[in-house]
């Protein structure tokens, strides 16, 4: 599941995807310019105090920043990082990843999975926990995977699922041995098909009006199951605290309560200097300069299953006009864009060049470079050609319209307005007027849904290490989640038939092939990943930047 992100906010607005860029002057890549001190990979390393459940102390309370989001199902198409983050504290975590990206199966859920191929079709058999049960005491059995399936198919257009890859390739799910046991059969083989499991939906939440509605700013713990449900949930305040669930069958969570804070990011660092919360994300220079050194403090560094990239909306006037749009992106200096992310953090990585994998992993590849680069003199003869003619304020016109382009700018983040500032001064030379507007950050969702944007600086976070599912979800012409509107049905067609391809090596040649025509749609820019750090009191286990790693909410808690 790769899911959009809301927290940190600081991170949404300001950072774009990075394109591969070139000095138009000389010809030379600024991207290939830091060469020598660019890694050739992100980093990779995971950093969050793995602790055996044994080692650490029963009680104590997790205190954190979070809230429900808008929409707190993670399967809905307006879901966010927060909405699957608190979603896993009251439901199922059945199939998990190593920090690396291999599948760990939870017994306490699955106590069985057996995959084979027969004829050509994969089949998927598994076994439920005989004690498996939710909160309002309906058995977890092979109708709650059913019932995912169906309502994430993308047979039913009434759901706004937010990916139909892998379940539109299921044929049927069907009783196994008994109710305990659920028989998923596949068109095809499907490599990748744990993401689809990894956790679940009650059947009752998997009615059409209770996936797109029920939970909008509600918790539904009776439709949950897991170590922790829902104990108070302030509706006035966005406050949340998970306690132990009594109904829960496996091992009980360590943690006498987990509590969620509504916060503005902007606010959460002095939160953590003030000793409210327990754990912190440090986007910038300056929030690690405030917690480094901190008493009791550690700094938690590691790789990053991030990317934050600039989204073009192909609907709005200005940017209908795909030279316009590539002109833009001819105009943006990643690497200046990275420096002013970066700066004060003593990271480096290399700038991305793909929505669908990271540099550290097998089968990535720059696809970006190959079909941009950083030339905005080029730019500047691309738009003399279309018609965009320099007006006496050097802002181009054409047919009596100026080249002005807006600019969606989440919250008071100074780093953020930073990059916004940054990003018109690169346009301006080229003649386009970037026009930075103001919104706020509890309006995210909203404005990527009403597409009420004409540029939108926002981030993704990888919750699987199948990059190249997620192929479709960025640029299908006919997805909800692609929320540029760029895209034609023949590349649609071309799409969804690297899906169908078996092998993850040649799946991912095959999604990078794609992805190159995709990027030519000049609507969507990948500005920079940057790394995971994080401040956390010292002593809490199984937390910090952990990859691919979702720790079981039950191995959450203080050492011993």
């Amino acid at each position: 599941m790769r899911t959009r992100l809301a927290l940190p906010v600081a991170l949404i607005a300001a950072i774009s995807v990075a394109a591969t860029a070139c000095q138009s002057s000389s010809g030379k890549d600024s991207a290939r310019s830091d060469a020598k001190n660019a890694p050739a990979a992100a980093p990779s390393a995971a950093d969050y105090n793995p602790t055996p459940y044994d080692r650490i102390k029963d009680g104590g309370t997790y205190t954190t920043v979070g809230t429900f989001d808008d929409q707190g199902n993670p399967f809905n198409v307006n879901a966010t990082l927060t909405a699957s983050r608190v979603w896993a504290w009251y439901n199922a975590d059945a199939i998990t990843y190593s920090p690396t990206g291999d599948v760990q199966y939870n017994p306490d859920y699955f106590s069985d999975v057996k995959v084979a191929v027969v004829g050509g079709n994969q089949k998927v058999t598994l076994t439920i926990n005989p004690k498996a049960v939710f909160n309002d005491g309906t058995p977890i059995d092979w109708t709650a995977i059913r019932a995912t399936w169906k309502a994430n198919n993308g047979s039913d257009k009434a759901y706004a699922a937010s990916s139909t890859d892998g379940y539109d390739q299921i044929t049927s799910v069907t009783k196994g041995v008994n109710a305990k046991q659920a028989v998923i059969t596949f068109r095809g083989v499907n490599p990748s098909w744990s993401s689809l499991f990894t956790t679940f939906l009650h059947p009752k939440a998997a009615t059409v009006a209770n996936f797109n509605n029920a939970y909008v700013k509600k918790a539904h713990p009776e439709w949950g199951a897991g170590p922790y449900t829902v104990g108070k949930w302030d509706t006035h305040s966005g406050d949340i605290t998970f306690v132990r669930n009594p109904k829960w069958w496996g091992r009980k969570g360590k943690l006498d309560k987990r509590v969620y804070v509504n916060l503005e990011s902007t606010a959460a660092i002095n939160a953590f200097k003030n000793g409210q919360i327990d754990y912190v994300s440090a986007t910038d220079a300056e929030s690690l300069e405030q917690i480094k050194g901190l008493k009791g403090t550690e700094i938690r560094s590691g790789g990053s299953p991030f990317e934050y990239s600039l989204y073009f909306n192909t609907k709005s006037a200005v940017l209908a006009d795909a030279t316009v749009r590539k002109a833009i992106e001819e105009s943006v200096d990643r690497t200046q864009i990275a420096k002013i992310r970066f700066q004060g953090l003593d990271y480096k990585e290399p700038l991305p060049g793909s929505a669908i994998l990271y540099s550290f992993q097998k089968g990535y590849q720059d696809n970006l470079s190959a079909v941009l680069k950083y030339a905005p003199q080029e730019a500047g003869k691309e738009l003399d050609a279309a018609g965009w003619k320099p007006g006496s304020d050097g802002v181009r016109a054409k047919n009596g319209r100026k080249l002005e382009v807006g600019y969606t700018l989440l919250g008071d983040d100074p780093l953020d307005k930073a990059t916004a500032g940054a990003l018109a001064a690169m346009l301006k030379p080229v003649g386009i007027r970037l026009d930075i507007r103001k919104a706020d950050e509890a309006d995210f969702s909203k404005i990527l849904s009403d597409r009420k944007f004409d540029l939108f600086l926002s981030g993704n976070r990888s919750m699987d290490p199948f990059g190249a599912r997620y192929l479709c979800d960025f640029y299908c012409s006919d997805r909800d989640s692609n929320i540029t509107g760029a895209g034609s049905p023949a590349l649609d067609r071309e799409i969804r038939a690297t899906g169908k391809i078996a092998d993850l090596g040649k799946q991912a040649a095959a999604a990078n092939e794609v992805e190159r025509k995709a990027l030519r749609e000049y609507a969507f820019l990948p500005l920079f990943s940057g790394p995971s750090t994080y401040g956390v009191k010292k002593g809490l286990a199984n937390v910090g930047a952990t990859i691919f790693y979702n720790p079981l909410p039950e191995t959450v808690g203080w050492e011993k």
